[in-house]
């Protein structure tokens, strides 16, 4: 795989990353302020490794100068659905969460 866009396929907007992402804005509680590490949430391809997907990442946003710290890698597996009767399959897919330095700033900030 050479681009890093056949790596990264998308970011994964979800309820969940979103409060993932935001973590280390949190101030409520103890254990929350000690979340400093800016996180986000992507779909890859299913046959990209965790070094690749640091790289891919680090590429994508070289202009921000962001460093990755860790991968952490989730294969989602199919799930049975029923559409007018007939049975099938949704598409599995792999989700990264991958790490940043506590203080880079990936995101642009929303005023």
């Amino acid at each position: 795989m050479n681009s890093p866009y056949q790596i990264i396929l998308s970011r994964r907007i979800t309820e969940k990353s979103t409060v993932l992402e935001n973590l280390h804005r949190a101030e409520s509680n103890r254990c929350l302020r000690a979340c400093k590490a800016p996180r986000l949430v992507f779909n890859v391809d299913p046959r990209a490794n965790k070094v690749e997907i640091a790289q891919a990442v680090e590429q994508i946003y070289a202009d921000k100068k962001v460093k990755v710290v860790a991968v952490n890698t989730v294969r989602v597996g199919p799930k049975p659905r029923r559409v007018r009767g007939f049975s099938g399959k949704t598409s599995g897919y792999k989700k990264a969460i991958v790490t940043f330095r506590p203080g880079d700033q990936v995101e642009e900030e929303n005023a």
